[in-house]
């Protein structure tokens, strides 16, 4: 039992000491169940370089998990399971200067958060300085999601609205200065 206790502390501290601290920027829940958590995360290696920042020339990894709710969900859906095709950008300005970066969140997959949109970002500015991020999220087209007809006699012609989220007064210093453990695998 001491064993068992001993091992699974092991695991946990492990899980967190890769996964490092994340600063919640906010959660939203919108119809017809989506759930979305916007994060500064800790920058991290993202393949293919030709697309992503490297590590050394950002300051934070800007993520969105953005899953279904795990109740009043359509008929047939994952409770819990990712929300594909969704566009989402950010839009992070910094509030002593005006200074913004604008970037596209693109899907990424890792062992922490599994399916979750995210980018590298440089801030436009200081760690210490205060930001207003403002996320943008746009339903896929018709071209990235077919939609059958119980789908639109029960929710209509997209999968959800298009929304905008604002947070201001976000504090990067944290998750800028820490890192991810680095696990070599076997």
């Amino acid at each position: 039992m001491k064993n068992t206790l001993y091992i699974l502390i092991l695991i946990l501290t492990s899980n967190l000491l890769l996964a490092g601290p994340e600063l919640v920027i906010g959660e939203e829940r919108i119809e017809p169940g989506i759930v979305f958590i916007f994060e500064g995360a800790v920058k991290d290696h993202v393949m293919p370089m030709g697309i992503h920042l490297s590590e050394d020339q950002t300051h934070v990894h800007i993520e969105a998990r953005v899953n279904w709710d795990e109740k009043n969900i359509p008929e047939g859906t994952p409770k819990g399971g990712f929300v594909p095709y969704l566009h989402i950008t950010s839009l992070i300005t910094n509030q002593k200067t005006g200074m913004t970066t604008f970037v596209d969140l693109l899907p990424h997959i890792n062992l922490i958060d599994n399916f979750h949109y995210a980018r590298n970002i440089s801030l436009p500015g200081k760690d210490t300085d205060f930001y207003t991020v403002e996320f943008f999220v746009i339903p896929p087209t018709h071209i990235d999601l077919a939609l059958h007809r119980d789908w639109l006699d029960f929710y209509g012609n997209q999968l959800m609205e298009e929304n905008t989220f604002l947070y201001k007064d976000v504090y990067f210093e944290e998750i800028c200065g820490a890192s991810r453990a680095i696990i070599k695998k076997k």
